[in-house]
């Protein structure tokens, strides 16, 4: 089962710093589509481990993250390259999307 990072101010710099591409999945516990899309960003984890990082950031703790990201609604998934935003989506898309998004940036 691959390692997923939890992203906070302490931790953001080195995890951005990182060789393979970083997809941040920002959320909150009380959401919903939240919810839906948590187990997906998991598979997704597993299923390209070793060539993503995945992390998520929980957006009620680290207020300051989602607002540099510009994190409007949530869920937010945010793929960085280099620490350059390459790929965005927002809402719970389905798994064949969201895999296929990230696919297309690696």
């Amino acid at each position: 089962m691959a390692t997923i990072i939890e992203a906070t101010p302490s931790t953001f710099d080195e995890l951005i710093a990182n060789e393979l591409p970083v997809v941040i999945d920002f959320w909150a516990p009380w959401c919903g589509p939240c919810r839906t899309l948590g187990p997906v960003i998991e598979q997704l984890a597993d299923e390209l481990e070793g060539k993503i990082v995945v992390a998520k950031c929980n957006v009620d703790e680290n207020q300051d993250l989602a607002m540099k990201y510009g994190v409007m609604s949530i869920p937010t998934v945010v793929m960085l390259k280099g620490g350059t935003e390459v790929m965005r989506s927002v809402g719970a898309v389905p798994k064949p999307k969201l895999q296929a998004d990230i696919e297309a940036h690696l």
